[in-house]
């Protein structure tokens, strides 16, 4: 089968993908490639091929699926399929590109666990039984990977390309999915993408935002088996 490589949202690992990595990693290798350890778009994707199996299908979340679309535009050929789960295809708006200076130098004086508290994890989630346990997660695995990575990763999110043009030129088997109350990139984004790749899946999650890998897993992992049969194929 092919290998599965899992990219995650910004600020969070492996474990954002833990019902993903526990439903297929039984049948097929399941790697969660870390996004962190450079600032620019075109070095992390360079990073994530360079550890990746020669060939192998993808997905990405959020800041994932940014990279996963950069890793596609470096690497056609080696993309047995791409999964794009609540990201955004397009550069970043400068007005938001303006909001990351002063987040870097409030996360340099020790306020990590302030920023991603009162400006990030708002938006995350919908309402739901599980949204405080997730929050909380959130919060381990931002802490867990520090300053520096929130730094990289916010310069690289800050002076991305925008890929509608690699998204337009990729005909492989590809899904496109997200929460229906994702308030960070919202439904239209996916309708978007969905638009400009001939023979795209889109799924809308119901009672879901920013994160159906953990509010909705299982309807979350129906569209990924589906879309992963297409890549074995």
């Amino acid at each position: 089968m092919t290998p599965l490589v899992l990219l995650p949202g910004m600020m969070c690992d492996a474990r954002l993908f833990g019902p993903q990595v526990a439903a297929f990693s039984s049948g097929r290798v399941v790697h969660c490639a870390p996004i962190g350890g450079h600032d620019s778009m075109e070095s992390l994707a360079a990073q994530v091929l360079h550890d990746a199996p020669p060939r192998f299908a993808l997905a990405g979340l959020s800041m994932g699926g940014i990279v996963a679309m950069e890793v596609l535009r470096q690497a056609p050929g080696r993309i047995a399929g791409i999964a794009l789960l609540d990201t955004n295809p397009r550069a970043e708006l400068p007005q938001v590109a303006e909001r990351r200076g002063p987040q870097i130098d409030k996360v340099g004086r020790g306020g990590l666990e302030a920023v991603m508290r009162d400006e990030m994890k708002p938006n995350y989630l919908t309402d739901g039984p599980n949204r405080g346990a997730i929050l909380d997660l959130c919060m381990e695995m931002a802490l867990s990977l520090g300053d520096t990575v929130f730094v990289n990763q916010s310069r690289a999110l800050a002076n991305r390309p925008d890929q509608q043009d690699t998204l337009r030129a990729y005909d492989g088997p590809a899904l496109v999915l997200c929460g229906r109350d994702d308030a960070l990139c919202p439904v239209e984004r996916h309708e978007l993408m969905h638009g400009l790749m001939a023979g795209s899946q889109l799924t809308i999650i119901d009672g879901a935002g920013h994160l159906p890998t953990l509010e909705q897993p299982e309807e979350t992992n129906a569209a990924l088996a589906a879309w992963l049969e297409k890549t074995d194929g």
